[in-house]
């Protein structure tokens, strides 16, 4: 055993069949450099993926925003060229207007108008036509149409529609004998004439996504609901509106924000008018700052437009997503 024992010791002594701590060292070193250097490598190979959308963000969003915020705090000449930088200036004659809290009433009354009746109405349309039930599939083209056709073919076509003597909407109001409403030239009507319009162009869209999320719902559920004795309203009431409400929920938060931001068909129909009653905030900002060349005002009324929109959609997330029931 002592023989053995002396044998290990001087294989030891000599280091023979054992690495040194210094070559242990260096194969660590070799390792890690060559992790850092994969690491490295598939963090290029990350950016070379992303360059296309970052080019693209910083061209279409990130530098436009910058421009925005630089643009509100000057005075531009009548060719649109930076005339003087007044910082704040711009923010504190559109506070002190009158107009712009007209244009932002005339916006929350558009709003109003549009985004809970699309919601419902189309709400109402895939309800009934989320049964099996032959020639369903006709209906449900013919509600997810409007989404196919662009805003200003929409507007042209309900422009015609709404033509004071040769409109197809007057013909029928004079078969009941009902006398012509002139809805785009009355400015009680106007406004209500736009929101028409648009509650038909935004229900292809809501009529989807809320079929889609009826699709979701299990149909066990409803056969349960059927065999306790619930009717249709109740089992709509209690069962479907609740599991349906992350749907809706989106549905609102897009509504919301497309309504703020409607533009083309204003443009088209009223340009404005009549008498500012359908002057959105979108249009006001586009007379300033392109027609106009008032290109610092144009860009703090948008900035403003901004924090609302911001803002209502954050106080939406705070307060209504705790109604939303999620599976």
């Amino acid at each position: 055993m002592g023989c053995y024992n002396k044998i290990a010791s001087a294989v030891i002594g000599r280091g023979i069949g054992l690495p040194s701590i210094e070559s242990v060292l260096n194969v660590k070193k070799t390792k890690r450099r060559m992790y850092k250097r994969n690491i490295l490598k598939e963090h290029a190979l990350a950016y070379v993926f992303l360059a296309p959308s970052m080019i693209l963000f910083i061209m279409f969003l990130f530098y436009p925003m910058l421009k925005s915020v630089y643009l509100s705090m000057t005075i531009t000449d009548p060719r649109g060229q930076v005339a003087e930088f007044v910082w704040f200036e711009n923010f504190a004659a559109l506070f002190k207007s009158h107009q712009l809290y007209s244009n932002l009433s005339v916006t929350l009354m558009f709003i109003l108008y549009t985004v809970p009746t699309s919601l419902i109405w189309s709400l109402f349309l895939a309800a009934i036509t989320h049964n099996k039930l032959r020639g369903m599939k006709i209906f449900q083209f013919i509600f997810s149409l409007p989404i196919v056709i662009s805003v200003g073919t929409g507007s042209i076509i309900w422009f015609l529609l709404f033509h004071p003597t040769a409109g197809m909407l007057n013909y029928f109001l004079s078969l009941v004998h009902i006398g012509p409403i002139p809805w785009l030239t009355d400015p009680a009507w106007a406004l209500i004439s736009i929101s028409l319009m648009t509650i038909w162009m935004n229900m292809g869209f809501l009529y989807i996504v809320l079929s889609s999320g009826l699709q979701g719902i299990p149909e066990e559920l409803y056969e349960s609901a059927k065999i306790d004795g619930s009717g249709p309203v109740r089992t709509f009431m209690r069962i479907v509106l609740p599991l349906l409400s992350p749907t809706i929920f989106f549905a609102l938060i897009v509504s919301v924000i497309g309504a703020f931001q409607a533009f083309g068909q204003i443009h088209i129909l009223t340009r404005g008018g009549p008498i500012n009653s359908t002057k959105v905030i979108v249009y006001s900002i586009y007379q300033d700052a392109f027609v106009n060349f008032r290109f610092g005002i144009g860009s703090a009324q948008a900035l403003i437009l901004f924090v609302i929109i911001l803002l209502l959609t954050v106080l939406q997330f705070k307060v209504l997503e705790k109604k939303v029931h999620y599976q």
